[in-house]
């Protein structure tokens, strides 16, 4: 089945122009100013004339089985259904466990990597939870990453929480030791994907970590770094060492994180440092709880994080000039995909890549996603649906 867009503002992200571009079934074939194959069979040809394409949108940070339990069984989250992640522009989303590692499982989370996948995204899951020892599929996260392919890494770990498992410098280097070596094997990234909560000590202990071993920076990726002031400093000095860190989307300040940043004050931030932002990601934490604890740090509320809020912030940091288009959408397709080892096959819009892409309206709203040459959306018409919505 051959798609062919017509007439789009093509960034790859990078901006190549108004650009016609030609797929076949899951590929990008072709990309030129004028494609025209009118005599071809089986083509369905698309005006996206007046539209921006950008690549599609890489989650790494979902909890596609649910997440959450933090305030006993009635506090676990649902299951994440296939358009909560359409209607975000995702296309290739990589699940994990949390906090609960003990009624949620690996296999569990297994499957639903592989429903997502039927459905037509391109998904990918970490093995573990915030616990150590923590989950596997084959009783060692060297063998989950080496053997299974569907495992990238470790994650989420938990440090500088009052529910992680207290690791020491020790734990921590072993772990990623192991997720080092599978990744190896594998031919996989490997990496330690890693909860940062508000304590005190925050990156101190993957710090530690590379300046006194030989396990390189880049097998760590610390996620919810913007949550307060402290931590950000600290992620600002881990960009400088040759770090990368990942954003979370919908942070922002409030009575429990008065120092909390939002993205976009977070990229500024960076920018004013004279950083660059090829090494920082965000993520949404879609579909995981979003507790609430009071200074006894007992928990108030609970509520669920959306998917939805990831381009959401992306758009803010473009429309308040903080970054343009072809920077900004870096930060959720191309910068995303190099820490997984996807790129170029994700991430970008170039020939021999996944035709996954999302269509943005001049005011920068999405219109239409495409995953592996599917339509999921269609000029804001859903037209697939999971099984069971």
């Amino acid at each position: 089945m051959f798609l062919l867009l017509k007439g789009g503002e093509v960034y790859s992200p990078k901006y190549i122009g108004k650009m016609d571009i030609l797929t076949c079934n899951e590929k990008i074939i072709k990309i030129e100013k004028n494609i025209n194959l009118k005599d071809l069979p089986d083509i369905s040809s698309i005006d996206v004339s007046g539209y921006i394409i950008v690549p599609g949108f890489i989650d790494q940070h979902v909890h596609i089985a649910g997440g959450g339990g933090e305030g006993g069984p009635a506090t676990r989250t649902p299951e994440i259904n296939l358009t909560d992640l359409t209607k975000a522009g995702i296309t290739t989303v990589v699940g994990l466990l949390g906090a609960d590692g003990i009624t949620r499982s690996m296999s569990e989370l297994l499957a639903k990597s592989r429903a997502l996948e039927e459905e037509g995204l391109t998904t990918y899951i970490y093995t573990g939870a915030y616990e150590l020892p923590t989950r596997t599929l084959t009783n060692s996260v060297r063998s989950d990453i080496a053997i299974i392919d569907k495992v990238l890494g470790t994650g989420e770990i938990a440090i500088s929480d009052h529910r992680s498992a207290q690791p020491t410098v020790e734990d921590l280097t072993k772990l990623a030791a192991e997720a080092r070596i599978g990744g190896l094997l594998g031919n996989k990234p490997g990496i330690v994907h890693l909860h940062v909560g508000d304590g005190i000590r925050g990156l101190t202990p993957v710090i530690d970590i590379v300046k006194n071993t030989e396990i390189p920076i880049t097998q760590f990726i610390p996620t919810h770094v913007n949550r307060n002031s402290h931590l950000f400093s600290q992620a600002l000095e881990f960009l400088k060492m040759g770090g990368r860190i990942d954003l979370t989307s919908d942070i922002k300040p409030d009575e429990n994180s008065k120092t909390a940043l939002t993205p976009a004050n977070a990229i500024k931030k960076i920018i004013e440092n004279n950083i660059s932002i090829d090494n920082v990601t965000m993520s949404s934490d879609g579909n995981g709880s979003i507790p609430v604890f009071d200074e006894n740090k007992k928990l108030v509320k609970v509520m669920v994080g959306s998917t939805l809020t990831l381009y959401r912030d992306l758009k803010e940091i473009i429309t308040q000039g903080i970054l343009p288009l072809e920077s900004a959408i870096k930060i959720i397709t191309e910068n995303v995909a190099k820490v997984l080892l996807l790129y170029p096959k994700k991430g970008c819009i170039k020939e021999n890549s996944d035709a996954d892409f999302v269509i943005l309206d001049k005011n920068l709203n999405i219109s239409s996603v495409i995953a592996k040459g599917q339509f999921m959306i269609k000029f804001n018409e859903i037209v697939k649906r999971g099984m069971f919505e």
